[in-house]
Parts: structure tokens; sequence; C-alpha cells
């Protein structure tokens, strides 16, 4: 399993401890990006690094995708692993396609940038994403629910999280997470409405602003640019990385230019505006028609923002595990024992496996 972005980190987290439950032997690789190596520090995931985020330049990242997957095919060709995982982690697609391993990318973005002649052999979705193209030409599997629901039932909140900040209780705290201006589907529209939040609550009494820089050029800039807020305590970065679930269920609002987290307060049931404006995925859509989700297209949408307090009862998790979870677990395993039969009986495997893996999702969503 590679993890190459933040949010990887929570996801893969109960996929591996379920895999490592039923004895499974997992090597689990991260890349050097955003908060990926302080995220599985805090969560404890057994992973190794392997490659970095390489900017925002396209042939400096052609290069550096190509690079970390030579370095995973040093890693892994003496091993032979019966199957990788990933959610769209281009290097080791591509690594898998040259070292011909079996693959698999769970993905909820259909605009997503694809490595001409690589691809997953087959694709697992959340099941909002059935009847849209994914761009890839693989089998396709489904998994009910969201990404970020997959990963709610190890969720506990921590009531003590806003005194740890210095944030009064009365006080109304907005999370805003900057756009990814590094990514490919990066629009220059998003960074301006960023800018005209910040501008709109930079002097609010009551209110506080919690600041999540992407990487540490992002938190370099933000100190640049608004250097008194910070000073003054109005706005706020954390010091170290933070488990992005109680940052979000400790606010009162959510505003955010990347697509994970404004799911994952949408899963929380917290009020989330998504300031991103590249290409609106299908989840996205989802959302917002079911009123989950507010899209601000422009400055004058900025009104619709309610900064007010957000009654929340504090309760714990019951733990129990999201159907997305145990259909995305009985799929890998399918995933994994079809290859293995038909690596005994010196066959290659088909995509005629696929009604039974697609069928073995239809059961976990019984």
């Amino acid at each position: 399993m590679d993890l190459d972005n933040s949010p990887h980190v929570p996801f893969f987290r109960p996929i591996i401890e379920r895999l490592c439950e039923r004895d499974y032997d997992l090597l689990v690789t991260a890349r050097d990006a955003y908060q990926v190596r302080e995220l599985i520090d805090l969560y404890g995931v057994p992973a190794t690094i392997v490659g970095k985020h390489y900017g925002k330049h396209k042939v400096l990242k052609t290069l550096g995708t190509f690079w970390r997957a030579f370095a995973l095919m040093q890693m892994v060709r003496k091993q032979k692993p019966d199957l990788a995982v990933c959610h769209g982690s281009r290097a080791l697609l591509l690594a898998c396609t040259l070292l011909r391993i079996p693959a698999v990318a769970i993905m909820d973005y259909e605009f997503g940038a694809e490595l001409p002649f690589v691809k997953p052999r087959w694709l697992l979705v959340p099941s909002v994403l059935t009847e849209h193209k994914m761009g890839f030409i693989s089998a396709v599997a489904q998994y009910p629910g969201l990404k970020e629901d997959v990963y709610l039932s190890m969720f506990q909140p921590d009531p003590t999280l806003r005194d740890r900040l210095g944030i009064a209780q009365d006080d109304v705290l907005i999370v805003v997470r900057p756009p990814a201006s590094e990514a490919h589907y990066h629009s220059p529209e998003g960074d301006k409405l960023f800018s005209e939040v910040l501008n709109r609550f930079a002097d609010k009494r009551g209110i506080k602003i919690l600041l999540l820089p992407r990487n540490k050029r992002q938190e370099i800039e933000l100190h640049s640019a608004w250097d008194g807020q910070i000073a003054s305590g109005n706005f706020l970065i954390p010091t170290h990385a933070e488990d992005g679930l109680n940052l979000i269920w400790n606010s009162d609002l959510v505003i955010s230019g990347g697509g994970t987290m404004n799911r994952e307060a949408a899963a929380l049931g917290v009020p989330v505006y998504s300031i991103f404006r590249g290409k609106i995925g299908a989840v996205d859509r989802y959302l917002a028609d079911q009123g989950r989700l507010t899209l601000l297209k422009s400055v004058e949408d900025l009104k619709k923002i309610k900064p007010v307090r957000r009654k929340t009862d504090g309760s714990q998790r019951d733990g129990k595990a999201n159907p997305g979870l145990e259909a995305i677990i009985r799929n890998l395993v399918a995933m994994v024992e079809f290859k293995t039969v038909a690596a005994t009986a010196s066959q290659f495997v088909t995509e005629d496996v696929v009604p039974h893996v697609m069928t073995s999702t239809k059961e976990a969503r019984n």
C-alpha cells in the first residue's frame, strides 16, 4: 500500500488494521509530502518513507513520479507482492505496470490526472460514482458511502482541543484550508476566494480562524501576509500535525479549497463551504444536492457563510465498522485470493474475476 498524500493516512489506517487482523503480510510505503510523515507518526501507521513531493512545476513533478516509481520497484521487486493498493498514487501504478503487479486504485474524483499507458487492473469507487466515467479503462467495483465514512468508525472526539489551542468556548471557530496551489487541478479563482474569506473575518470579534496550510511554503506565505492577525491571536496555525477530524468536530464551520476536508465535515455534520474552483466531482455535487456542502462560486457567494456557534454533544463514537470499510476489505481479499489461485494454476489473472468482486461488493452493501 502506498500513501502519497495526507488524506491517505487516516483512510488506509483502518484498512491496514483489518487486513493485519486477517494475517495478511503488508508492506506500506509513504511519500514525504504535505503532512504525511507527521500523520503516520501521529496515528502509528508502520510505513516506510519513499520519495517526496517535487513542487508544482510539471516537468519536475513528472520526473519525480518516475524516480519514485523506480525507488518503489527496487523495494518490492524481490518480494513479489500479490496485490498493490493505492488511492491514485501515480508512482505506484507506474511501478506495478513495469513489474506486472496487479494493482487496485481506490478513487473518488473522476477528474484526476492519469499517466499515459498506466492503469490499475481494478478501480474501487464510492457508489455515487457508478454512473460517472473515471477515465481509466479498468474493472470497477463499488463501496457504499464516502471515502471519509470509511475511517469515521475510528474517530473519538477530543473535548480538550479548544483549550489546548487557546480558543475560548464562546468563540466561533472557523477552520480554513487553503487551495492546493501545487495540484494539477488548481484554479486561481480558488486563491481569490481564499483571500476574500480571510479579509472578511480578519478583524471580527469573537471569531477565530484556524489556518491549516498544506506545506511549509504555504505556512511561510500565510505568516508573511497575515502576520498581524497571527500575532494578535485572531488567526492560528497549529505548530504540529493535529487529527483533522477533531479539528473539524471542535469547529463551528469549515471553509476549504480541497475535497477531503469538505467531505469530512459533511460526514461529521459540520457546516462546510467549498472554495474549490476546479472541476467539481460527482461526490461534491452529490453532497451539495443533499444540502450537506455549500459550493461558493464567487465573492458574492461569501454572504452565504453563517459564522455562528455550533452545538455539539461531545459523545463518543460507537466504533462500529462502516459498510464502506467492510466492502473495501471484502473486495481486496477477493482480489488477492483470485490472483493467488490463478498464480497457483500458472494462469494470467484476467478481468473474468470482476463479476465475483462485484458480487462481494453487493453482498457487503446488503
